[in-house]
């Protein structure tokens, strides 16, 4: 079971690697120099939202990457509007701008193209609903395992 359990997670991070690489390369060919592809899925993420740092931060799985950095980054290229709350003047509300809206319809092309093209690649949807069912799972167990009250005390001193 160890080596199963290892390869698993080997292999979900070394596909989302491969989808921010997806990602990279629709960029290139669609001539977008002034976004990274973790910034575009930051982007798309936002959708039609208007959110905190905090709550993207929440609602995203940024592989090594700093939000706020990239948010800021996204701001300066004229990606994202940014306002302060008007309840919290340290928190700062972000939402696409008319590029970042152009730019996310872009991607949710890239996205329906893919979809179209996964029953020729063999992948039928009741298989990617019990892939993504076996994630959840993966997620609740790793969810549970943080819970640090059922740890036995460290015998080392």
């Amino acid at each position: 079971m160890k080596q199963p359990y290892y390869d698993s997670i080997l292999l979900i991070e070394r596909l989302h690697r491969h989808f921010l690489e997806v990602l990279k390369v629709e960029l290139d060919r669609q001539g977008v120099q002034d976004i990274n592809n973790v910034q575009s899925l930051i982007l798309y993420n936002i959708g039609e939202d208007e959110l905190t740092v905090g709550e993207l931060t929440a609602r995203g799985y940024y592989l090594g990457s700093n939000v706020s950095y990239n948010v800021k980054k996204m701001h300066e290229n004229g990606y994202l509007t940014q306002e302060r709350s008007a309840h919290d003047r340290r928190s700062v509300r972000v939402r696409l701008s008319e590029k970042g809206i152009a730019l996310r319809d872009k991607i949710n092309t890239l996205f329906e193209r893919q979809v179209g093209a996964l029953g020729e690649a063999g992948l039928s949807t009741d298989e990617l609903n019990k892939a993504n069912e076996l994630m959840r799972k993966l997620e609740r167990f790793w969810t549970s395992a943080l819970d640090y009250t059922n740890y036995p005390a460290s015998s080392a001193a």
